[in-house]
């Protein structure tokens, strides 16, 4: 079924979505706000893991990928490859490299429209002139990963990346032990990537996470415990109205959350995993291409929450505007409260037939989710709406309920086409009534060879990007 535990995570600086601005491919969501799409949540392989998998497939083992870069010039279209990937039975080492061919393109089509003719072509002078646009260094990236084990369950992973159209580089920690009932997980960046409800993209330029998160027990309860710390004001890369959230201010937050999660059958058709087929050329074992999706079912499910945290520094973000008309400044203080409640829920239905076996007509399947972000938010909304009240209920963009709709039709064989939608039942200062936030269209291809893995060529239109990338047991 859809995830529901996006519900809990996305209240913590650590849920990563898909994202071509990194050569990891990931950014962070943005806490407190709403729950990504599933079809935008981060693999669970790194992105090296997925570009030396992937690598088999393509030519070259070139994999594209499109993105807005932070120069026009350089366009949205990049490719990328596996440089290096030493390893050993406890550690390994990958060298990832990006190109943006279309400054390079167009600086050469550009040499090449000043000749009148090639009478008019120079040899030496000609080819200086093109070989300095190719050691420009704007178009191009690396990004360097390297993990070890210290024990069987716990891992250190670091990362650095730079990009050649930007200063600096981007560097990360991350330790990881797992325990017998728990998670335990260390994370430090500088700087790091985070992504709010609008596709809009902030740098926070020091961001350290320590979390304990407990495995799901069979009664579907589960908690988690998790300390943040932001340091440096949050840069706009693509931001529009300048102000970012308050989630991402500089101070120190200490948050704890629990959830219970359930699910009912209404109906199940229970298949063994290997399943023998007669054909022409005899009796062959055909599993499903996705052993999560063997079983033809109807289920509904839900999650309630809670959370409560602490900050400790940082409250006010203040945005001054000069008035043209005089010389004074009026400041528009946004207060962050020191403490803080809050509830949370969703209930999903899905519907799937089809055991994913057979070439054709065998899996179509619907999973409709109601999302309530923000149970405090949501009920200042219905009483703001009762008493009329011009205050703006846009404001939060938890205050609205979020209907996600999530279709997958099988194309033919292991191809499937998935559509991910998010529709919020409330108003917007741009759009009045319900409306669709979010949408994006992924064509999957899955692999029998990992159980429940699949390469994913995903778009979306709202923030004009789309990846390929590798995912495994994601449900």
């Amino acid at each position: 079924m859809a995830s529901l535990r996006s519900a809990m995570d996305s209240s913590f600086w650590d849920q990563s979505v898909s994202s071509p601005q990194t050569l990891e491919g990931t950014a962070r969501a943005v806490p407190g706000q709403t729950f990504p799409l599933d079809g935008a949540r981060g693999s669970r392989a790194l992105r090296t893991q997925q570009l030396s998998l992937l690598g088999n497939g393509f030519p070259l083992g070139i994999i594209p990928s499109y993105g807005p870069a932070a120069l026009k010039e350089l366009g949205s279209f990049s490719l990328q490859t596996m440089l290096l990937k030493p390893e050993t039975p406890r550690w390994w080492l990958g060298l990832v490299g990006q190109f943006r061919p279309k400054k390079l393109i167009s600086s050469i089509k550009d040499e090449l429209s000043r000749l009148s003719s090639f009478d008019d072509l120079e040899f030496p002078g000609f080819f200086q002139d093109v070989a300095k646009h190719f050691i420009d260094k704007s178009p191009f990236s690396l990004g360097l990963w390297s993990q070890f084990s210290l024990t069987p369950s716990a891992s250190v992973l670091l990362s650095t990346e730079a990009h050649g159209e930007k200063k600096g580089r981007r560097h990360k920690l991350m330790l990881y032990d797992q325990l017998p009932l728990h998670d335990v997980t260390l994370e430090a960046a500088w700087p790091e990537l985070f992504r709010d409800h609008k596709g809009q993209y902030w740098e926070v330029p020091e961001s350290i996470s320590l979390d304990l998160s407990s495995l799901v027990s069979d009664s579907g309860f589960r908690y988690r415990f998790g300390l943040h710390k932001n340091s440096g004001h949050p840069q706009a890369l693509n931001a529009t109205n300048g102000e970012a959230p308050l989630t991402l201010m500089p101070g120190l937050c200490a948050k704890a959350a629990f959830s219970y999660e359930q699910s009912h059958d209404f109906w199940r058709k229970e298949e063994e995993e290997d399943v023998l087929v007669e054909t022409e050329q005899g009796t062959v074992v055909r599993p499903s291409y996705d052993v999560r999706l063997r079983e033809p079912f109807s289920a509904l499910s839900g999650i309630i929450g809670g959370t409560c945290a602490a900050w400790f520094g940082g409250r006010e973000s203040s945005v001054a505007v000069a008035s043209k008309g005089d010389e004074n400044i009026s400041v528009n203080a946004r207060k962050r409260s020191p403490l803080s409640a809050d509830l949370f829920g969703s209930l999903c239905y899905t519907y799937q037939h089809g055991n994913f076996r057979n070439l054709y007509r065998d899996l179509t399947r619907i999973d409709a989710r109601l999302d309530i972000c923000s149970a405090s938010a949501f009920a200042t909304s219905v009483l703001n709406g009762l008493k009329r009240s011009s205050v703006n209920r846009a404001e939060n963009p938890a205050s609205s309920p979020r209907f996600n709709l999530i279709l997958q039709q099988q194309v033919y064989g292991p191809i499937v086409c998935r559509v991910d939608s998010s529709v919020s039942l409330g108003s917007s200062p741009a759009r009045r009534g319900p409306h669709v936030e979010d949408f994006i269209f992924s064509l999957c291809y899955s692999l029998r060879v990992l159980a429940s893995g699949k390469v994913v060529a995903w778009y979306s239109p709202k923030r004009k990007e789309g990846m390929i990338e590798l995912r495994v047991f994601e449900f």
